[in-house]
């Protein structure tokens, strides 16, 4: 998910536009509301502070314990920085995967920077790589070494994608003067990709003329499913029965299901709308709550879908968890209405303790909220193809965290508390697509932009990346944000008691607040162990490999913030070094890391690197002819193009050991 406050950036406008407009208590009122005044101005907050942001754990290690314990991420730290090209620590190999352009359906052309065209990007790898997800191969000898990599492509840098595009007038402008042929590239490099890699003689490379090669974009058939498919507000000229739609857009985080599909999230759907509602239309309260239109795209001049005078509806059916199965190339994507509306970052899930299946999932705007999913049904593992259909038939519930370290989850279900006719509902379909305001009458709390929301495989415990909140003001400064604004975000472990992710309430803490350590007045709490190198901000992405550790990728991080560019970083959950981060991977400038994933061995890593140059320097936006970095191929003439970039050790071995 992009969060940067430079140039095009697709997800930050929404939070002025579609910012939440209650009153609901923030993350930083719970955390103020644990302290006395009356302690702060004594001094007698240094303790409490450091208790409610680090856990007993780590409060408990001395410095000495610390250096004696050994660390899970065994790797010599790459240093931090910013340039023209990506590196990763030594000892290491990172090989760009596959680019932008590059072939992904039999028959593709190769790729041409200077000759666009619609038919040829709907068989070539998409634009702005973000979210990536790793299959083994059916009966393959090596299942870490052969399999499909889906990725999520979540939206589209013209200025960079396009020779002889006029520089625009600031780095935040919507776009102007677009074209039937360029909307539809673009069109056509939105979506994903599925594409089969192997690993031989110790290199990983694209298997071509796949059979199970795919290329899904914004106007790939999909199917509407679950309380919402074929309701009144779903219907369309296009669509009169409300039960199809084409294409998906500005996909950002997902999940794996464990019956082996792909679950791709839709984010930032207000920048694909233009046109207005005739004045006193039944969608405008719901339009405004997610930012619709933003007019960034001009898709609705070139077709009318996108545009609110003539399909005034349409906004309603995007904004889902999408299905897909990877291994159907045939197979229709299908919109999971069950888990509610919203600006999704991902939806990673885990089989509960009672066999049902858990989706957590944030709504990646300033002040939104956090959410999770219980299905209605039980998983089997003894046949995973019967839970297809398990995403149709649940219950979501969004979170309210308490001052007193417990955290409520509030059921989102028509007829119960306010959602009822007397507030707007008149159906459980009428709550999931208004998802956010259905949220707002429950008074959970308003987060510092959820994005990526995932549970140790190690420990069940339960991490939510809160990126930043500039607009925290000076009257919610507190013992967990003691700072005007939350510039660096910080990380919220959440603990299910007893393991069960399907408990009423759990009991959270802060992980760590980012930012740079050595700067009094940012308050980071960085473990002491964590090197100048070490320490990140804007958390965005986190994965677990197979050793149950974690690994947080950034977005935000500029020369000009914090003086290095976005990357990965390995941080200790656990122990005596608990909130030690080590760095091991960066992204050229302009870029943010996405989507890591690690194969079964965890001997392979594959990260995303897109929109390298975006932004461009202090006084110039990047352009196709003029951008900050030329990153992967450095070529003249060749335009910065967004990779898939494959990791692995020198010699073989697992990652980070």
């Amino acid at each position: 998910m992009r969060t940067t406050i430079s140039s095009f950036v697709l997800r930050e406008e929404s939070e002025d536009v579609g910012r939440n407009p209650t009153d609901n208590p923030t993350i930083g009122d719970v955390i103020a509301a644990r302290f006395a005044r009356r302690d702060i101005l004594k001094g007698a907050l240094g303790v409490a502070a450091i208790a409610a942001t680090v856990s007993p754990l780590a409060l408990a290690a001395t410095g000495s314990a610390r250096a004696e314990a050994a660390s899970r991420y065994r790797f010599d730290e790459l240093e931090a920085g910013a340039d023209e090209n990506h590196h990763v620590a030594p000892g290491y190999d990172a090989d760009v995967l596959i680019r932008w352009g590059d072939p992904v359906l039999p028959g593709a052309p190769p790729f041409n920077p200077t000759a666009h065209t619609a038919a040829a990007q709907r068989a070539q790898f998409g634009y702005n790589n973000d979210y990536l997800a790793y299959f083994p191969m059916p009966g393959a000898a090596d299942p870490s070494a052969h399999g499909l990599l889906v990725v999520n492509h979540e939206y589209t840098n013209e200025e960079l994608m396009f020779a002889g595009l006029k520089r625009p007038e600031s780095k935040d402008a919507p776009r102007t003067g677009s074209t039937l042929a360029r909307t539809d590239i673009e069109i056509a490099a939105h979506g994903g990709s599925v594409i089969e890699v192997k690993r031989e003689n110790g290199k990983w490379q694209v298997a071509a003329n796949s059979k199970y090669a795919r290329r899904i974009d914004a106007d790939t058939p999909m199917e509407i499913t679950g309380p919402v498919a074929g309701h009144p507000r779903m219907q369309t000229p296009a669509d009169p029965a409300g039960r199809r739609v084409h294409g998906m857009v500005n996909n950002c985080a997902g999940g794996v299901t464990p019956w082996g599909t792909w679950l791709t999230c839709e984010e930032n759907i207000h920048h694909y709308f233009t046109g207005k509602l005739p004045d006193g239309h039944p969608e405008a309260r719901n339009h405004r709550r997610y930012g619709v239109p933003s007019g960034f795209y001009q898709w609705g001049d070139f077709h009318d879908r996108f545009n609110l005078g003539k399909a005034s509806n349409e906004p309603n059916r995007f904004g889902w968890v999408v299905e897909i199965d990877p291994f159907d190339p045939a197979s229709t994507p299908k919109k999971r209405t069950a888990l509610g509306r919203g600006k999704h970052e991902g939806a990673a899930g885990v089989v509960n303790k009672d066999s049902r299946y858990v989706v957590y999932m944030g709504d990646d705007e300033r002040f939104e909220y956090v959410y999770r999913f219980i299905t209605a049904g039980r998983f089997d593992p003894a046949d995973p193809r019967a839970s297809r259909d398990l995403l149709d038939e649940g219950t979501v519930s969004v979170a309210r965290y308490n001052a007193d370290g417990t955290l409520d989850w509030l059921p989102l279900v028509y007829g119960q508390g306010s959602l009822t006719a007397e507030n707007g509902f008149a159906s459980q379909a009428d709550v999931l697509i208004e998802k956010r305001r259905a949220a707002d009458l429950l008074k959970p709390t308003r987060m510092d932009r959820p994005e990526d929301v995932e549970a140790s495989p190690a420990t069940g415990k339960v991490y939510v990346m809160l990126t930043n909140n500039d607009r925290r003001t000076a009257e919610r400064v507190d013992a967990a944000n003691p700072r005007a604004a939350n510039d660096f975000g910080h990380i919220i472990e959440m603990t299910p008691p007893d393991g069960d992710h399907a408990a009423p309430q759990f009991r959270w803490e802060i992980l760590v607040r980012c930012g740079d350590p050595a700067v009094a007045a940012v308050g980071a709490t960085f473990s002491t162990e964590t090197t100048r190198n070490g320490w990140f901000g804007m958390p965005d992405n986190l994965a677990f490999d197979n050793q149950g550790r974690m690994w947080i990728a950034t977005d935000g991080n500029t020369r000009k913030r914090s003086g290095r560019t976005d990357g990965l970083w390995g941080l200790e959950t656990e122990g005596p070094l608990r909130g030690t981060s080590r760095h091991f991977y960066r992204v050229p400038l302009g870029a943010e890391l996405c989507g890591p994933c690690f194969t079964p061995d965890d001997q392979t890593l594959f990260v995303a690197v897109q929109h390298p140059a975006e932004g461009g320097s202090a006084d110039a936006v990047s352009t196709f002819e003029e951008p900050i970095t030329r990153w992967p191929d450095f070529k003249p003439g060749m335009p910065p193009r967004p990779s898939v970039v494959v990791i692995t050790r020198r010699g073989g071995g697992k990652i980070g050991t």
